[in-house]
């Protein structure tokens, strides 16, 4: 790569306290302590799948609920992510993946515009996996889109199982990143006719 494509971010706050660390030119390792242990997981699919190396350590007020940590640290792993892409040049933007597991299916299309939206359309037949609230599954994506700048569309196709479908979403996040993050040589300066994003 012509550059060092690495971030670290850290967020303090009277509920919180994150330090995320994100290679976006890595090879899918990562380092997990969130306190909330389903999404360990998750990042730990993002991670590979994306191919990013991915180090994350968190403390929150979880034992009131994991709402304000999962936020919380897709709020960081979304400045990561633009802090981490500097200027954008070179890089191809888009990025779409289509992500099975076993029955569910997830289709995910990403857009680095430099304009944080989300569109999130995946019932969760489940509110709870083990004790995780399946509902902050769209907190932390919109938290990330926000704090990226980025146009996420996330679409469920299939799925009954929630552990599944949420699988599927997390690697299909992570593919359509590593697709979107990824330098074109033949990019002179930044994809789009106004010169910047």
């Amino acid at each position: 790569m012509a550059k060092d494509r690495k971030s670290k971010i850290a967020r303090t706050t009277t509920e919180t306290d994150i330090n995320v660390k994100l290679n976006l030119d890595g090879k899918g390792s990562y380092i997990l302590d969130t306190g909330v242990p389903f999404l360990d997981h998750m990042l730990a699919l993002w991670s590979r799948h994306g191919m990013f190396d991915l180090d994350i350590a968190a403390q929150g007020d979880t034992g009131i609920d994991d709402h304000h940590t999962v936020e919380d640290i897709g709020i960081c792993l979304g400045q990561a992510i633009s802090q981490a892409l500097s200027d954008k040049s070179g890089i191809r933007r888009y990025g779409t993946a289509f992500a099975p597991m076993d029955e569910a299916l997830a289709r995910v299309v990403v857009d680095i515009s430099g304009r944080a939206y989300l569109s999130f359309e995946a019932d969760m037949p489940a509110q709870k996996v083990g004790d995780f609230d399946t509902e902050l599954v769209e907190e932390f994506v919109r938290a990330l889109a926000n704090h990226a700048e980025i146009t996420l569309h996330i679409k469920l196709l299939s799925g009954q199982n929630t552990h599944h479908i949420i699988e599927a979403i997390f690697k299909g996040l992570g593919r359509a990143l590593k697709e979107a993050v990824f330098v074109d040589e033949r990019i002179e300066g930044i994809l789009s006719t106004k010169g910047q994003l």
